[in-house]
Formats: structure tokens, C-alpha cells, sequence
């Protein structure tokens, strides 16, 4: 059975060795898959995995 549980900001952070405002960043600029649940950001650990494999965590941000 895989691991559906649902991981917390601080929980995805430590799994990808960056700070929570990376987190928020990657959310509002890089489309980080991540679930409002209340007022808490929730996260499946293999959507955010894919999301790092399709290179989306390396783009630079665009400057307009």
C-alpha cells in the first residue's frame, strides 16, 4: 500500500532540505502541488516528488 497520508509544510520541507518559506514561495510562484486545508497547505509526498522531477523546483523565477 502506498503512502497517501497527507504531509505538512513542515513535514514536505524536511523531505526536500529547504525552509518553509521556500514552501510558500515555491506555492505562490513555481505552482508547488499543495491543498488548503483550512489554513494549513497540505501535500501529497508523490505529487511534490514528480513536480521536483519535471525540473519545476530549478526554473528561475521570470522577470517581467
Amino acid at each position: 500500500m502506498s503512502d497517501t497520508r497527507w504531509l505538512s509544510v513542515d513535514e514536505i520541507a524536511a523531505h526536500l532540505g529547504v525552509g518553509k518559506e521556500t514552501i510558500y514561495a515555491w506555492i505562490e510562484k513555481r505552482d508547488l502541488p499543495a491543498h488548503k486545508v483550512g489554513r494549513f497547505w497540505k501535500f501529497q509526498k508523490e505529487d511534490v516528488d514528480n513536480w521536483v522531477k519535471s525540473g519545476k523546483a530549478a526554473e528561475e523565477d521570470k522577470k517581467i
